[in-house]
Parts: structure tokens; C-alpha cells; sequence
């Protein structure tokens, strides 16, 4: 009994071993010479020389372009440069977008109208989206306050972190002030207590 414990011990402490210590396939690749075509590659040494475009996967860490940082500016109350960035994009196109994202990040607080009675909002005193101030506001003032937050409201740059997102949001902020400016105009008038009633 002993012998067959030792016999188990040694298969079960070599085994772990050899097969950490296993050929394998991979191996091959370092056996596998350039081939003539490889060298045009665009993956080959990327950064080996500056004259090398550097490709990256779309969607990763930007290489050129990326965003400038005006945060202290903008927290200190400063909106210069917040109100002369340009809204780069097409609203109507972005409007189904703004939609999903302003319903999954600012709903919560805003409303879905934007009234500033969402359920949060309602306990924090969110701020309405519809008023004349909120109307007046640059569009990179309300792309400022997305990115970098502001009194109340939080930054959302870290989860909203493509600008055609946050510009899309705009966009539908724009699009809840219009609805709600034409509703007011073409809704009738409250009645008055003294007033007779409308035929």
C-alpha cells in the first residue's frame, strides 16, 4: 500500500510538471523564417520610426486629436472656453442616440422630459432643462457640464467618454427645449375661476 502511494505521489507530482514543461504549438512560430510579404505589413515595428503611422484598433486611446482639458477654467466658473466649442455634428442624426443615452444617464434626474422631476431629482432638486437659462446656455457649455459636472450634477466625461456622445446628448436637450417651447405656445390658456366656460 505504501509503494502504490508513493507511485501516485511521484505520477501526480511529475505530471503537474511535465505539463507545464509540454511542447507546444506555438513553439513552431519561432521556428517559421519572415516571410517576403510580411515586411509591408503596417503592424510591423509600428513605432520603430515617426515616419511609421502608428494604427491603432478604432475605438482605442486616440494617438492625435484628442480633447484639450479646460476643467479648472470651466469649474472656476469660467465659460470661456466651454462657449466656443462648436457642436461638431448633425443634430437630426444624432437625435435616436441622444435619446438611449439621455434616458440612461440624465433621465434619472431630469425626467425624461427634462423638467427636472426624475426620481432623483425630485430629492436632490435637479435643475429643469426647459427654463429660458437653460435655453440661453452655449451647446459647449451643456457639453462642458457633461463632461466636467457642475453644483449638483456630477461629471459624466468618465462614463460618457466619446465627445459624439456628449455632443449627441446636447442635441437631445435642444430637442426637449423646442418640444417644450412649442407645447407652451399652442396650449390654450388655464381658465380663470370667473371665467364663463368655453362653448
Amino acid at each position: 500500500m505504501r509503494r502504490l502511494r508513493l507511485a501516485l505521489f511521484a505520477l501526480f507530482a511529475t505530471g503537474c510538471n511535465a505539463y507545464y514543461n509540454a511542447w507546444s504549438p506555438d513553439d513552431l512560430m519561432k521556428s517559421i523564417p519572415w516571410f517576403d510579404h510580411m515586411i509591408k505589413s503596417r503592424m510591423v515595428s509600428p513605432y520603430s520610426r515617426a515616419d511609421v503611422p502608428r494604427y491603432t484598433v478604432p475605438g482605442t486611446v486616440p494617438i492625435t486629436g484628442a480633447e484639450g482639458d479646460w476643467s479648472k477654467e470651466f469649474l472656476a466658473n469660467n465659460p470661456t472656453t466651454a462657449d466656443k466649442l462648436v457642436n461638431p455634428t448633425v443634430a437630426e442624426s444624432t437625435l435616436v442616440h441622444g435619446d438611449t443615452l439621455f434616458h440612461t444617464f440624465c433621465a434619472v434626474c431630469h425626467g425624461d422630459a427634462g423638467a427636472g422631476n426624475g426620481p432623483v431629482g425630485r430629492m436632490i432638486g435637479a435643475l429643469s432643462l426647459l427654463t429660458d437659462k437653460a435655453r440661453n446656455l452655449s451647446d459647449g457649455y451643456l457639453y462642458s457640464i457633461i463632461r466636467y459636472g457642475r453644483g449638483l450634477m456630477p461629471r459624466y466625461g468618465d462614463k460618457v467618454y466619446r465627445h459624439e456622445d456628449r455632443w449627441a446628448i446636447v442635441n437631445y436637450v435642444r430637442q426637449l427645449q423646442r418640444t417644450a417651447a412649442s407645447t407652451a405656445v399652442t396650449a390654450p390658456p388655464p381658465l380663470s375661476p370667473s371665467a364663463p366656460p368655453r362653448p
